[in-house]
C-alpha cells in the first residue's frame, strides 16, 4: 500500500502552509536528542530538553540536561550557529518537568533505542501534552507503529492522527534528510503542515518514508556499507583503496566508507545493521562491526576504529589503519590506483563513472571492486520501490541529502548508462532485478525522463510524474528556454547570465570551485554596467551557483603565473578589473542581491559584500581571507570593511549636529569599530555559519537567511522582485567619509605589533596587518579627513601590488595551491 492510497498527497504537503512551533521538547538528552534541541534553538524556537534524574540525586536533579547543553557549546563542529543560541535551551527532567509539556507545540521523543524505555517515558507523556500538539519519535529502527500500539488505551484516536516518526540524520544542524515517517492514522494534514516547517523553517529535505525497518537512507546507504566490507573481504583490499574507490570518484563524500563510519559511529552502524531482515545481508559484514564494538573500536568518539591517531617515538601524530587481515593497525597507505588517477580528468561525475566502469575487473582493482558493489546497490535499490519509499524521486533524495552523494542510486545508474550496465551484469555473472528488467521491456533507457520531471514506477509500468516542492530550485532548472524564460542569455567558461523569469536575471559562477578570473570578472562587469543590455532588459538580478560552495576566491593560479613573470602592469590591471567589477555590482542601477552559501571566501565574499542586499544560506563560511596567502583584500573588500567601521560607529554613537567631523573621527566607538574590521580581516577570519558571519560585519542587519539551500535561489529571485517593485535607486559613490587617520592607526599598528611579540603573528603576518590598518584608518591623515570611496581603492591596489612583490607572498600562495592549506612563513 502506497502513502497516497494512505490518503497522503505528496504534492499537497509540498504547499502546505507551515505548521506553527512557537516551542518545543525534547524527552532525552543523548547526543542525537541534545543536537536535535541545539537546531531548533538556531532555528529561533525555545526548546525544553529533558532527561533523567541522576539516581540518588538531590541537589542537580537535571545535571545530565544541563551537562548536554555544556556540551554542545564545546562540540565539533559545532552544534549552534552562535554561541548565544544556547540561551533557548532549558534543561529539566523527567520527574519535575513534565507538567511544563502543556505548553510546547511539538514534543520529540529521542530516548535510547528501546521499545520498553519509549513505552513507560511516553506513556507518562500523553497526560501532559497540549491537545494541538504533535509528539513524534527520533527512532532510527523500531517501527512506528509498534510504538503507539505499545502504549494502550491512553493513546487516544486523537493523539494518534498527531503521532509520527521523525527521524534526523546526525549531526542535525548538517544533514539535511529528515525522514517523515507516518502511520495509517496519522492525520495527513499535520504531516503536510509538519513537512513544511522542517522544509522551511529547520531547513530539511523532507522525505516521507514507510514504516519499515531503518526506512529509506539506512535501509540502503547501511546495505549497501555492509557490502562495501563484504567484498574488501572477499577481495582482499585495504580500507584506504575502498575508501578510494568510494569517495569522490563516483560522486560519494570525500570521506568514503570507512572513514565515515568512523565519523557515525561503528557502535550506530552495527545496531541499525541488526535491523535487517535480509539473511542475505552481509553476514561476515555484521560479525566484523559486532566484533569491533566489543573491543570499543566504535570511531571516532573512542579514538579508533577502522582508522586511529596515535604519536610516534618522536610524539609526531601519525595516522594508522586497521589491517582486517590481523585486526592490528599499521601506519596508513595511500591507495595507488592507475584508472582512479586517470579517472580524475573526467569534467564530471557521469564520465568519471563510465570511465572506472569501462576497466576490465580482471585487471583493474577499481572496477573489480566496482562493478558487484554498484551492481548490489542499484538492484537493491530497485526491489525497495514500494517497500520503503513511493517511488524512485524520494529514494534517490533520501540518500543524497542522508549520505552526501551527487547522485541517489537511480540517477546514478542513469548516469552510467541503464541498459549498458545491465548487459554487463549478465557478462560478469551479476544478478539482475526484475525491476528493472521491466523498465527496459517498458521501452525505457533510464529511470528519469530526459527532462527530469517524471520517473518510473515499476508498479505501476509507467512514467510517474515528479511532484516538484514549491520553493525549491537550482539555476540549471532556468537555463533551458521556457515561454518568456529566454534560458542562458550569456555566457563564458567561469559564469553565465540566465533567465530566472519575472524580470530577474541570475549570474551564475561555474568556474572550478567557482574561483574568480578573468572571465568571471568580464561577465559581471560588462552585466551590470549602467548603459548594458542586460541592465535595460531585466529589472533585477541575482548572484548564485548551483556548485558546492559560492566561491573559493580569486584564481590564484593566474595571479602567481604574473607575479613570477613579473608583469606587474598585468597585476595591476587585473586589480583594477575586479574593482571596476565589485563596484558594477555595487553601483548598478537594478538591485543586484547575492546569495551566497558554503565556503565564499576571498574575492567571493568581496563579491557578496557589494550586494544591495545578501539572501544567504545558514550554513555561510565567508571570510576575507586573503592575509593567509600574505595579501589583503584588493577587490573592494577592505575598502567596504572602512565604510561599514564607519557606519556601525555613527549609528552607534552618533556625532551631534554642531560637533566637529574630527571628534567622530578620534571616538572611541570608530576605533573600535576598525579593530573589529581589521582583525577580521588580518586574521584572515571566517565564520562557521551565517550568524557568525554577521558578528564578523561581513553582513548587516537587512541581510537575510534562509535555512533549506534548496530554496536559497528562489528566496534571492523573491529579493530582487521586492527591491525592484519598491523603486530600488542605487547608491552613489561616496566622496566625504571621514576616516580616523592617525586617532586610530598607532593603535591598530601597536597591537600588531603586540601579536607579534606574543608569537601570534610572524613578520610577514604583521606586515600584512600594518597594510590592512593603514587602509581601514585611511592611512596617516589627520583625523576627521575626508576621503572618497576612490581613495580606499586607490590605497588598496597600491597595498595588494606592494605585498605581490614579497617573497613570502608567493611562497604562500604556492604552498597553498599546492596543499590547500596556508602556510605560515
Amino acid at each position: 500500500m502506497t502513502m497516497e492510497s494512505d490518503g497522503f498527497d505528496g504534492a499537497a504537503a509540498r504547499i502546505a502552509p507551515p505548521m506553527l512551533v512557537r516551542s518545543a521538547a525534547v524527552l532525552g538528552s543523548g547526543t542525537m536528542g541534545s543536537r536535535i534541541a541545539a537546531h531548533l534553538a538556531n532555528c529561533s524556537i525555545p526548546v525544553l530538553l529533558l532527561d533523567l534524574v541522576p539516581e540518588g540525586e538531590t541537589k542537580a536533579r537535571s545535571r545530565l540536561a544541563i551537562a548536554a547543553i555544556e556540551g554542545l557549546l564545546k562540540s565539533k563542529p559545532a552544534a549552534f550557529y552562535e554561541p548565544a543560541a544556547a540561551r533557548l535551551v532549558t534543561p529539566g527532567n523527567f520527574e519535575d518537568d513534565l507538567a511544563r509539556l502543556a505548553g510546547c507545540d511539538w514534543v520529540i521523543e529521542a530516548v535510547t533505542e528501546d521499545l520498553g524505555v519509549k513505552r513507560a517515558l511516553l506513556t507518562r507523556v500523553l497526560r501532559h501534552i497540549g491537545a494541538g500538539a504533535i509528539l513524534t519519535t527520533n527512532t532510527s529502527g523500531l517501527p512506528i507503529a509498534q510504538i503507539a500500539a505499545s502504549l494502550g488505551e491512553g493513546f487516544t484516536a486523537s493523539a494518534r492522527k498527531r503521532w509520527f516518526g521523525t527521524h534526523f540524520f546526525n549531526p542535525p544542524r548538517y544533514m539535511r534528510l529528515l525522514e517523515v515517517i507516518p502511520t495509517a492514522e496519522t492525520d495527513a494534514v499535520v504531516v503536510a503542515g509538519f513537512a513544511a516547517f522542517a522544509d522551511r523553517i529547520l531547513g530539511k529535505e523532507v522525505v516521507l518514508a514507510h514504516d519499515t525497518p531503518n526506512f529509506i537512507g539506512n535501509r540502503i546507504g547501511v546495505a549497501n556499507m555492509l557490502t562495501a566490507v563484504t567484498l574488501m573481504q572477499q577481495q582482499g583490499l585495504t580500507v584506504e583503496e575502498v575508501d578510494a574507490f568510494t569517495g569522490t570518484a563516483i560522486g560519494w563524500p570525500r570521506t568514503g566508507t570507512f572513514r565515515l563510519a568512523d565519523m557515525v559511529g561503528i557502535d550506530v552502524m552495527a545496531h541499525v545493521a541488526s535491523n535487517f531482515k535480509e539473511s542475505s545481508t552481509g553476514a561476515e559484514a555484521v560479525a566484523l562491526l559486532r566484533g569491533m564494538v566489543e573491543r570499543r573500536w566504535i570511531g571516532d568518539k573512542a579514538g579508533q576504529g577502522f582508522y586511529k591517531k596515535s604519536r610516534d617515538a618522536a610524539g609526531q601524530e601519525q595516522r594508522l589503519a586497521l589491517d582486517l587481515a590481523t585486526m592490528e593497525y599499521r601506519p596508513l597507505a595511500k591507495a595507488k590506483v592507475p584508472s582512479l588517477e586517470m579517472a580524475k580528468n573526467a569534467a564530471s561525475l557521469p564520465e568519471r563513472l563510465r570511465l572506472l566502469l569501462a576497466g576490465d575487473p580482471k585487471k583493474d582493482k577499481a572496477a573489480a571492486y566496482l562493478w558487484p558493489l554498484l551492481a548490489n546497490l542499484w538492484n537493491y535499490s530497485a526491489d525497495r520501490i514500494g517497500e520503503v519509499a513511493d517511488d524512485v524521486a524520494s529514494i534517490d533524495r533520501a540518500i543524497c541529502a542522508g549520505f552526501n552523494w551527487e547522485l541517489g542510486p537511480f540517477a546514478m545508474w542513469d548516469a552510467a548508462g541503464v541498459a549498458g550496465t545491465v548487459a554487463r551484469f549478465g557478462e560478469l555473472g551479476l544478478p539482475v532485478s526484475e525491476r528493472v528488467e521491466k523498465l527496459l521491456a517498458a521501452g525505457f533507457q533510464g529511470w528519469y525522463s530526459e527532462d527530469g520531471g517524471s520517473c518510473f514506477s515499476p508498479l505501476t509500468g509507467r512514467m510517474e510524474p515528479i511532484a516538484a516542492n514549491a520553493g525549491h530550485a537550482r539555476v540549471a532548472d532556468f537555463r533551458v528556454a521556457k515561454g518568456e524564460r529566454r534560458g542562458i542569455v550569456r555566457r563564458n567558461a567561469g559564469a553565465s547570465l540566465v533567465d530566472l523569469g519575472d524580470g530577474i536575471g541570475c549570474i551564475e559562477l561555474h568556474s572550478v570551485k567557482s574561483a574568480i578570473g578573468g572571465d568571471v570578472v568580464s561577465l559581471v562587469g560588462s552585466v551590470l554596467a549602467s548603459g548594458s543590455e542586460a541592465v535595460r532588459d531585466f529589472r533585477g538580478f541575482v548572484i548564485a551557483s548551483d556548485q558546492e560552495n559560492f566561491s573559493v576566491g580569486a584564481n590564484l593560479m593566474q595571479l602567481l603565473l604574473a607575479m613570477q613573470e613579473g608583469d606587474w602592469d598585468d597585476v595591476s590591471l587585473a586589480i583594477r578589473a575586479f574593482q571596476q567589477m565589485t563596484a558594477a555590482i555595487k553601483f548598478c542601477p537594478r538591485p543586484v542581491v547575492v546569495a551566497p552559501f558554503g565556503m565564499c571566501l576571498g574575492g567571493g565574499a568581496e563579491i557578496s559584500l557589494h550586494g544591495a542586499v545578501r539572501q544567504v544560506h545558514a550554513e555561510l563560511y565567508m571570510g576575507l581571507v586573503e592575509a593567509g596567502v600574505g595579501l589583503i583584500p584588493g577587490g573592494g573588500g577592505t575598502k567596504e570593511m572602512a565604510i561599514r567601521a564607519h557606519d556601525l560607529a555613527m549609528a552607534f554613537a552618533p556625532p551631534e549636529p554642531r560637533d566637529p567631523v574630527s571628534k567622530f573621527a578620534q571616538s572611541g566607538e570608530y576605533a573600535a569599530a576598525l579593530k573589529r574590521a581589521m582583525e577580521t580581516i588580518a586574521m584572515a577570519k571566517v565564520s562557521t555559519s551565517a550568524a557568525e558571519a554577521r558578528g564578523l560585519g561581513l553582513l548587516v542587519p537587512s541581510d537575510r537567511v534562509t535555512r533549506n539551500r534548496e530554496r536559497l535561489l528562489l528566496d534571492a529571485k523573491a529579493q530582487a522582485v521586492f527591491l525592484a517593485e519598491q523603486g530600488y535607486i542605487s547608491p552613489v559613490p561616496r566622496t566625504q567619509i571621514p576616516v580616523a587617520g592617525l586617532a586610530a592607526l598607532p593603535l591598530l599598528e601597536t597591537g600588531v605589533y603586540l601579536m607579534g611579540e606574543a608569537g601570534f603573528a610572524s613578520e610577514h603576518d604583521q606586515l600584512v596587518a600594518r597594510k590592512a590598518a593603514y587602509i581601514l584608518c585611511g592611512g596617516r591623515l589627520t583625523p576627521g579627513s575626508l576621503v572618497s570611496e576612490q581613495y580606499f581603492l586607490d590605497l588598496e591596489r597600491e597595498a595588494f601590488l606592494s605585498l605581490c612583490g614579497e617573497r613570502k607572498t608567493q611562497e604562500r600562495i604556492a604552498f597553498t595551491l599546492k596543499t590547500g592549506k596556508p602556510l605560515r612563513n
